[in-house]
């Protein structure tokens, strides 16, 4: 390959390199391979150190680009820009996914307002494109500025462990505010793994562009089309149940009982490490996509709060829009209380999730493992909410909140009556939830559908995705 594709480093070629790692052998076809800026005389390069290409990947096509952080920081200018735009616009006129490998120091300072610009129809070309086509960043070098926010645009950020984005780097901060920082420190994966600003954060730029190959195989290649269905696999144990304990607040790995329910080894979980009490993820069940979103008690009990609020309902969102069917597994005493929440914004990112579930269209399913208390039984996916089919396994409680603590607030008087306050709690707690809670009183009032046993569980939930198979209203 010449150099006019792009600027050699290190004895490789390595923005191409990244493109040949992503797409099948043999597939990338490089675009604007020659174009020149005439802004900046002898240090001028073909490409203007940017790659665009098409290319195919599991023998579907996709649009895609990277960046060469080698080249003047990797920053901006406005051939640069033009290349990545036509890359955008090309996934747009194909309705095809869009993969960029981001490494920019921002917009190039020898082009002023022109690279400035650059960015601006870069930002435009992005937005246009949400919720039509896929669009994927892996950010694989120091991006800063304008080179922070366009990765943040896109649908899902893959970093690699020595990528690090901030919209202003050390150098300035040390300046405005006296602050010694790192860009690890500043805005390494370590930093945005945690606040909910990159999905997934892999080992190097080889293990991310085999990630987002795999997350490519649960998206359709555009909105309206259909995900691949893969063959079928059994799941990893036929029991779900086995793994949760009976005891209502037992903590638990939610992830090891999906693993009963969905096709083996086809979690791809998103965030993992952001609020971590909520889990989204992609799965397949009898080979179809599906993602789901379920309480994990393993952290705060499962309890929803304002920053597991917001995660579930971006990523129900993002399903809703690439038809993706939605599955939500829950387990949750309910809402967090507290004034510490109420500051967070609880109350909006609560809302929004609600929004998100009640405007999806989608085949939507709830499977209740052992309790759905207060308003986050409303919140997660709920019939009155508009999900297709509620299932709740025989020992599950549905209501507005546990029964020991209901009855300390409506039977309290009779409690201080006592004479042994513990045991008559003890036996008004089994009389409220035999009246209230169980699922069998739910289910005769029509608030969940069937009962079923854990290891029934996914081929009921198969059943209704086959019987739900294109069903957006």
């Amino acid at each position: 390959m010449s150099a006019t594709l792009v600027r050699e480093s290190a004895g490789h070629l390595e923005p191409l390199e990244r493109l040949q790692a992503l797409c099948d052998p043999g597939s990338v076809q490089v675009l604007r391979s020659r174009v020149v800026s005439t802004r900046l005389g002898d240090r001028a390069v073909a490409g203007d150190g940017v790659v665009g290409a098409t290319g195919t990947v599991h023998g579907r096509p996709i649009a895609c680009y990277a960046q060469d952080g080698t080249y003047l920081g990797g920053s901006l200018g406005e051939r640069h820009a033009d290349t990545i735009v036509r890359v955008l616009q090309t996934a747009g006129r194909a309705r095809i996914p869009v993969v960029g490998f981001v490494s920019s120091g921002g917009a190039r300072m020898q082009e002023g307002t022109a690279a400035l610009a650059g960015y601006g129809r870069i930002f435009r070309e992005t937005v246009a494109l949400t919720g039509v086509v896929p669009q994927i960043s892996i950010v694989s070098g120091a991006s800063a500025g304008g080179g922070a926010y366009s990765p943040a645009l896109t649908d899902l950020i893959v970093m690699t462990e020595d990528a690090a984005m901030f919209l202003t780097g050390p150098g300035v901060v040390r300046e405005a505010l006296g602050e010694e920082i790192d860009a690890a420190g500043l805005g390494g994966p370590r930093v945005h793994d945690r606040n909910g600003v990159c999905h997934l954060v892999e080992r190097d730029v080889t293990a991310a562009a085999e990630r987002v190959r795999e997350l490519l195989t649960y998206l359709p290649s555009s909105a309206g089309e259909g995900s691949p269905r893969l063959e079928s696999r059994p799941p990893l144990f036929s029991d779900p149940g086995a793994v949760v304990p009976t005891e209502p607040r037992r903590a638990y790995d939610v992830r090891d009982a999906l693993r009963g329910i969905v096709d083996a080894d086809t979690l791809l979980e998103l965030h993992p490490r952001w609020a971590r009490n909520v889990v989204t993820t992609l799965a397949r069940i009898d080979g179809r996509a599906i993602g789901i979103v379920a309480n994990q008690p393993r952290h705060l009990g499962g309890v929803l709060d304002a920053a597991g609020s917001e995660k579930a309902a971006g990523f129900v969102s993002y399903c809703d829009s690439f038809g993706l069917p939605l599955l939500a597994v829950v387990d949750t005493p309910g809402f967090m209380p507290g004034s510490r929440q109420e500051q967070a914004g609880v109350i909006r990112h609560g809302a929004s999730l609600v929004r998100a579930f009640a405007a999806a269209k989608v085949p939507k399913l709830t499977v209740v493992l052992r309790k759905s208390y207060g308003g986050a039984y409303i919140t997660m996916n709920s019939r009155d909410l508009g999900a297709d089919l509620v299932l709740a396994w025989p020992s599950a409680e549905l209501g507005i909140m546990a029964a020991r603590a209901a009855v300390g607030i409506v039977n309290r008087r009779e409690l201080r009556a006592a004479d042994d306050p513990e045991a008559e709690r003890d036996r008004l707690a089994q009389a409220y939830a035999e009246e209230h809670l169980h699922a069998e009183s739910a289910a005769a009032a029509g608030f969940i559908d069937e009962i079923v046993d854990p290891v029934e569980t996914r081929e009921r939930l198969a059943w209704a995705l086959l019987t739900l198979t294109g069903a957006r209203a």
